[in-house]
């Protein structure tokens, strides 16, 4: 008797833990997107945002929206003293790590978003990957400067990307969307 309680009390103390065993891997999503409207009125606006691993490595491939006539990766750099911009191809997703696109590193350049989309306070962006993964990202836009009154200049284009002074990271809280 005394055993059979035991084993009763194991195998419910166990369950749980077998379960967890068998749930689904975690998965690749991105979370705390939002976009910031170049304050003059003119050129790209920029896109930001964190990409957390799932159980492999992956590639940020591409980002589209209907929204936009086109949308480009970039990364700001030092290059001879001097912050640039450079188009990146891709990104490296490590698993279960993360990868932020914020002011001064890693960027969207987000090139004539539809005026009707920009009153409407959201874009919304196709992010692909090449495990063939595609999320829907709705993003905040932010118009002008960033809360604290900080502007991200964007000014004159250089080797084909805008340039871009660096501001505080924003942490509006674009919608979490996975696959």
């Amino acid at each position: 008797m005394y055993f059979s309680r035991f084993a009763t009390a194991l195998t419910v103390l166990a369950a749980p833990l077998a379960l967890a065993a068998c749930a689904d891997p975690a998965p690749l999503y991105v979370d705390r997107a939002w976009v910031q409207l170049n304050p003059n009125g003119e050129g790209p606006a920029a896109g930001y945002f964190t990409v957390h691993g799932g159980e492999e490595a992956v590639k940020l491939l591409r980002v589209s929206s209907e929204a936009a006539q086109r949308i480009e990766m970039h990364e700001s750099i030092s290059k001879d003293g001097m912050m640039t911009m450079q188009p990146v191809e891709s990104v490296d997703i490590p698993a279960k790590g993360e990868v932020k696109f914020a002011p001064g590193g890693k960027h969207l350049m987000i090139f004539n978003v539809n005026p009707a989309i920009v009153e409407s306070g959201k874009l919304t962006m196709v992010m692909m990957f090449s495990n063939g993964d595609r999320l829907i990202v709705d993003a905040p836009i932010q118009k002008g400067g960033n809360a604290t009154g900080g502007q991200q200049a964007m000014g004159g284009m250089h080797d084909g990307a805008a340039k871009e002074s660096a501001a505080k990271e924003g942490d509006a809280g674009g919608e979490h969307a996975s696959h």
